[in-house]
């Protein structure tokens, strides 16, 4: 699932990344502009998504993206993977990956590199449960 949480009006990359995605052969979902973390995990569960992809460009994601992953803690569906893209500086993309965000992607990440990205995450991911 591709979500724009925040007042993050620019959309254009998530479509990118939606799409890219489906030419990969996944199911997408977008949620569309300015949506709540609460309305993106209600979605994710209601849809079964395996991943949150948020793309965010606003600045706010070292408090939307965590908001998110609480959420998600709340209901119980910490299954559901969260990925983050954007203009997120090393420092809190690293952050971010301590609090649970499997992968961070800034502008001019590869297309290529991305979807292989998304395959291995689910690969571990599906490894780790069969275990």
């Amino acid at each position: 699932m591709v979500a724009k949480v925040g007042l993050d009006g620019h959309d254009r990359g998530a479509k990118v990344v939606a799409r890219a995605l489906r030419d990969a052969g996944f199911e997408v979902i977008y949620t569309g502009l300015r949506r709540t973390p609460e309305d993106v995990v209600q979605i994710a569960i209601q849809e079964d998504a395996d991943i949150i992809a948020i793309s965010i460009l606003s600045g706010a994601h070292m408090t939307l993206v965590p908001k998110v992953l609480e959420v998600l803690k709340q209901r119980d569906a910490e299954d559901i993977l969260v990925i983050a893209g954007g203009t997120i500086p090393d420092d809190d993309a690293e952050a971010l990956k301590q609090m649970g965000v499997k992968g961070v992607y800034p502008p001019g990440t590869l297309i290529e590199d991305f979807v292989a990205d998304i395959r291995r995450i689910l690969a571990e991911r599906d490894q780790a449960t069969v275990r």
